[in-house]
């Protein structure tokens, strides 16, 4: 589309007051949704947990939430705010560190009406130095570096340009030059053959305002089909709009080539939580769509191609279904004035009823694809008759959500990190509720490394990675983090990894499996795992993960020693 330019020049003359900053964010947070699934798909490992640019937008949305209906021309006042949604609502890494680049923004811009030339450098700048003071260990080739060489690029034309407008555009150059830098500056990206997510998703927020600005689309979206494989169907469950009754799935073959760009188009028209995949010619399309809908997408496609298979689900029952799996009654620890609440985060329903059974007061559901935010961990201990909690975060990417949960409460709060369920496990093994909340803390920390996590699951992307090849459907075999072998079986993976992480010399080994390997298979596996190391205690456990992208996956291995 070319650029109104009419329209950039009466812009041009016009104030960034509070309501234009808050059409511009709002431009920012449409295209980085419509993009969402291309910045998921620049998932560097291939497992899969290619959730940035889902967890940037749900953030985003948090903080347009507390926006939308504010009448304030007072651009720090709409800026605060702003920040102050996206704070509560931070999501992953990836969001909480979105968070801080806003949080400075907003504090630079706190007294400003509106915004001009120095206003910006100086509130790009904050917001620079805002992100890098809330990573303990700033790595390059991130999204913090897409802000740092934004805020600087701004600080250098600074001198030479107009207007606000024009220090965007040199902003919002300077964030694609420095995403596609990103491979250079971090090794494990180019080895993948991708640039950061999470500077993309940025970029993308950024490159929405001046879309705006240029009166271009934000609803077509830069094309990248994803993988068969990657294509995260059971991840769109998260975000249902309303209107949006059944959910549509047509495997096809076109006829010729297809137009990616009419395709999605024609699909825009129909519904929303538009994904597509392709793998060996087949392409794949998922859609949300309403009632009158649900047969229109396969009505199109078959008018471009052959359809080979069809999925229609009611999305409304399945979201009743949902909502009556998470409310199973677990019977969670009641917690006593004055001693300590531990709260973790788990991904299914079966290791939430072994947490409780081990002590905790209180679960939050999340994990490798579906990471909780600020506000989630915050309200599970807010109301507790104790102001002394302990955080076990279980994942990774949840680590600084709950440091950031830990900072907005009153309450002595303290966060063990543990990055897995086995090591969450370990640490409440040491767990005592009448102590002292930074020793019993102290206590767990030093237990949780007790433990060896290992993970079984499916290769979403062909990649080389530490000396291990990996072909795109394969399955992986991971300890604790760290890919260490591929095979063409489930089993062979699991014995590949035992040999690993040196399982004769542990004393016991629990198999969590998730809701994509049946108990039959599960315990064959294990049968099979006590003929070969006769030593090792076997446990099976059903963790009850909701799984995305996977055909199976044994969830995690916990070595005691």
């Amino acid at each position: 589309m070319a650029i109104d330019t009419a329209r950039v020049e009466k812009l041009r003359k016009r104030t960034v007051d509070g309501q234009a900053f808050k059409r511009l964010v709002e431009a920012g947070l449409t295209w980085l949704r419509t993009n969402q699934q291309v910045v998921n798909a620049l998932n560097v490992f291939p497992v899969p947990d290619g959730d940035t640019g889902t967890n940037m937008s749900l953030t985003l949305q948090a903080a347009w939430n507390e926006i939308k209906d504010k009448g304030t021309r007072h651009l720090g006042e709409m800026a605060g705010a702003f920040s102050k949604g996206a704070l509560m609502g931070a999501r992953g890494n990836s969001g909480v560190i979105t968070s801080q680049i806003l949080r400075g923004f907003s504090r630079a811009v706190h007294e400003s009406e509106s915004l001009d030339i120095q206003t910006f450098v100086k509130a790009l700048g904050e917001a620079r130095d805002t992100a890098y003071k809330g990573v303990v260990k700033p790595v390059e080739g991130t999204i913090l570096t897409v802000i740092k060489e934004t805020a600087n690029a701004a600080e250098s034309a600074s001198g030479s340009v107009k207007d606000a407008l024009e220090l965007l555009e040199a902003a919002v150059r300077a964030a694609d030059e420095a995403v596609r830098k990103t491979p250079e500056q971090l090794p494990i990206l180019k080895q993948a053959g991708v640039v950061d997510s999470g500077g993309k998703g940025l970029f993308f927020f950024m490159e929405g305002m001046l879309r705006h600005v240029y009166g271009e689309s934000l609803e077509t979206p830069t094309m990248q089909v994803q993988s068969l494989s990657a294509m995260s169907l059971e991840g769109a469950m998260e975000e249902v709009e309303e209107g949006q009754d059944y959910e549509v799935v047509v495997d096809f073959v076109p006829t010729g080539e297809l137009d990616l760009h009419g395709f999605y188009g024609k699909l825009e028209e129909m519904g929303t939580s538009i994904q597509v995949g392709e793998g060996d010619g087949m392409y794949r399309m998922h859609i949300h769509v309403p009632t009158e809908n649900r047969y229109t997408p396969i009505d199109y496609i078959m008018g471009i191609g052959t359809v080979t298979k069809v999925a229609i689900e009611n999305l409304m029952a399945q979201m009743d279904d949902i909502q009556k799996s998470k409310s199973s009654q677990i019977q969670f620890s009641t917690v006593e004035p004055g001693n300590i609440a531990v709260v973790v985060v788990s991904p299914g329903t079966g290791i939430s009823r072994i947490f409780a059974s081990l002590g905790v007061a209180a679960v939050v559901e999340g994990g490798q694809t579906m990471n909780p935010s600020t506000q989630d961990i915050l309200g599970s201990f807010e109301n507790m008759p104790t102001d002394k909690v302990i955080i076990l975060p279980n994942n990774k990417n949840i680590i600084m959500a709950a440091n950031q949960a830990k900072e907005v409460t009153v309450k002595k709060v303290q966060v063990v990190p543990t990055r897995t369920v086995p090591q969450g496990l370990a640490a409440m093994l040491s767990f005592d509720p009448a102590g002292d909340v930074e020793a019993v803390a102290a206590k767990m920390n030093r237990a949780m490394n007790n433990a060896k996590t290992g993970e079984i699951t499916v290769a979403t992307r062909s990649v080389e990675i530490d000396g291990v090849t990996v072909k795109e459907g394969q399955v992986i075999s991971l300890l604790d983090g760290k890919l260490v072998a591929s095979a063409d079986s489930i089993e062979k993976g699991v014995f590949d990894l035992l040999e690993k992480a040196e399982a004769g010399q542990c004393e016991i080994v629990t198999l969590f499996f998730g809701a994509d390997l049946s108990h039959a298979d599960a315990n064959r596996v294990a049968d099979h795992v006590r003929e070969k190391y006769s030593n090792l205690e076997v446990e099976v456990q059903e963790g009850g993960s909701r799984i995305i992208n996977l055909s199976f996956r044994l969830n995690d291995f916990w070595n005691e020693k």
